[in-house]
């Protein structure tokens, strides 16, 4: 099989050829699919000048390379339907396009020339390396033909040139308008098979922070000590002086930063994530009690306590306005004492006044309701209220799951300690031993499902717990609008008052007093205005904060349920092995 390719420079068309056929690119030519085998297939090459129709054969002379001109635009024209190549075979070499040298057909001073087409293509289409050819005749007509080989077929006049299509399809013909694939549109990222070791160099340029606190210690004897934490920071946030640090801090200094954080940002709209709750049952019990005879009652609160105000910083670390606040950074960064926080108790009179203001608030609440404009605060307001409830009934779940586990962890002891007293008095060694081995057995298993009921504790319900407040901090910021929004009303009101009166004087006459009623509405008239502004500032503010809160919410749940899910498979697989190692003892009872 044979294909004939006729590459012609002329301006013309040749006779019976089709007047609206567009010039092929020289570079195009060895891409045309090879005929069916035993047929012939020849094709011609035109300019895109339609002018008077000539013979193709007549004097044309090569031109250099260094002659061609960029200038003479070349359009290709859409791949016809018999010309459908088959599907890209991938062993296909992908550089078809660019081995081929580009040069546009020049006419110049009214005779048509023509460049030499070099061809760099893979021999016989087996992936070797092409060879390139140039075909130049100065004089006369040029024609050059490639022919192609079939099997079975005699000479080959460029088989060096055209691969085999039966090994190497030529690509589809959309291949064939797509632009060229430089280095710089494509995405040249790596990609690792260790996600973990990926994720991490990706997010290396992003700034983090991540606080631990640990190390719990009891300083000072009787009703005035108290407890201190180590609070460690890493991080990579430009505004902190180094890295790495530790400080130590007292629990009613954590209670301190909250205070202050809640003062400085709440009015301005910004979700202040709660501080863990003081428990003065707890607290008590710590003070009164000595170190080395502390009860498990006691390391249960300590424990609880420290996980709650790790989980604190954490939350407010990862707000960017927070952690950049002066108080949030001294407390972190400075390796010194704070000033005592004393408006923390809950017996002074700072606590006093803040009980009052929550019955202020409180009674607030219930009699103002306020006329809701915007759409999107009162579906979360709904929303928050619904997630609210659902969070309290899915704590209380929670709990007695944990309550559960830990009666299955107390029966499960007594099984074992039962077991073990009835394998010392059993008289058939072999049952006595298997009985025995049931009761370490067991004795593991209650382990497991005692580690089982701290794990649901401290990733379920206590995290559970932290969005209830979380949910009852949101309100507060809710609550801050509609007190904007109270306040620019009573000052529209006395507004409305202030040119009332402003009227009467006019119409009484009284000089006198207009000068001072037209300096009362314009004092006013500011108050309105700028009462406004910050209504509408924290109706952004809050849109934006719950935006991400909602982020943050998701993140964590999931974050959550997938932790759980891998301590309970860990536990529920150390349970299986531990009853398949028991297995062959009770089959060894005879």
């Amino acid at each position: 099989m044979r294909l004939y390719l006729i590459v012609s420079a002329s301006p013309s068309l040749c006779p019976g050829d089709n007047p609206q056929a567009t010039h092929l690119p020289r570079a195009w030519a060895p891409l045309a699919r090879p005929p069916p085998h035993g047929s012939r297939l020849t094709a011609d090459l035109f300019s895109t000048n339609p002018g008077a129709l000539k013979s193709p054969v007549s004097e044309q002379t090569t031109t250099p390379e260094d002659q061609r001109s960029p200038e003479d635009p070349l359009t290709p024209p859409p791949p016809a339907a018999s010309l459908t190549p088959e599907p890209h075979n991938p062993g296909t070499p992908p550089d078809l396009f660019e081995s081929v040298a580009e040069g546009p057909v020049v006419v110049q001073g009214g005779s048509p020339k023509l460049s030499s087409v070099p061809l760099d293509l893979p021999a016989g289409g087996n992936g070797g390396e092409g060879k390139q050819q140039e075909q130049e005749e100065p004089q006369g007509p040029v024609e050059a033909a490639l022919s192609i080989e079939g099997e079975g077929e005699g000479d080959v006049t460029s088989s060096d040139l055209i691969p085999d299509p039966s090994s190497n399809p030529v690509p589809p013909p959309a291949l064939l308008h797509d632009p060229p694939n430089f280095l710089g549109d494509t995405d040249t990222t790596e990609v690792s098979l260790d996600d973990g070791k990926t994720k991490a160099e990706g997010d290396g340029g992003d700034e983090f922070i991540q606080i631990t606190v640990s190390d719990p210690q009891k300083i000072g004897d009787g009703m005035s000590s108290y407890m201190a934490y180590k609070v460690t920071t890493k991080t990579n946030v430009s505004y902190f002086r180094k890295k790495h640090w530790s400080v130590m801090r007292r629990f009613s200094d954590f209670l301190g930063l909250h205070r202050k954080l809640v003062e400085k940002h709440l009015h301005s709209g910004r979700v202040i994530p709660p501080a863990p709750e003081k428990s003065a049952i707890g607290t008590t019990k710590i003070k009164l009690g000595s170190d080395k005879n502390a009860d498990s009652g006691s390391l249960d609160f300590i424990e609880r306590r420290r996980a709650a105000l790790e989980r604190y910083m954490n939350r407010t670390s990862t707000h960017p306005t927070l952690r950049a606040d002066p108080d949030f950074r001294e407390f972190v960064e400075l390796d010194a004492e704070l000033p005592r926080a004393t408006q923390t108790s809950a017996l002074s009179s700072a606590g006093v006044l803040r009980l009052l203001n929550r019955v202020g608030e409180t009674v607030n609440k219930m009699t103002f309701k306020m006329d809701e404009s915007d759409q999107w605060f009162e579906e979360r307001t709904q929303q928050i209220e619904s997630l609210d409830a659902q969070l309290r009934k899915l704590h209380a779940s929670m709990e007695r799951l944990v309550n559960y586990r830990r009666e299955l962890a107390l029966s499960t002891a007594a099984f074992a300690k039962a077991t073990a007293v009835l394998s010392s008095v059993e008289e058939h060694s072999s049952l006595s031993r298997a009985l025995h081995q049931l009761s370490e057995s067991t004795e593991r298993t209650q382990t497991i499902h005692h580690a089982q009921a701290d794990a649901d504790f401290y990733v379920l319900s206590e995290n559970t717990k932290d969005y209830i407040q979380l949910i009852s901090a949101v309100k507060d910021v809710f609550h801050e609008r509609v007190k904007t929004f109270q306040t620019w009303q009573h000052a529209q009101i006395t507004l409305a008052k202030k040119r009332e009166a402003k009227a009467k004087a006019e119409l009484a006459g009284r000089m006198d007093k207009v000068q001072q009623a037209q300096e009362e509405v314009t004092e006013w008239e500011g108050k309105v205005e700028r009462s406004q502004e910050e209504f509408e500032r924290i109706s952004r503010a809050i849109k934006k904060e719950m935006e991400q809160f909602d982020v943050m919410r998701v993140k964590d749940f999931r974050d959550m349920v997938i932790k759980y899910l891998e301590d309970l498979m860990t536990s529920q697989q150390q349970i299986i092995k531990v009853w398949e190692t028991f297995i062959p003892e009770a089959k060894a009872i005879s």
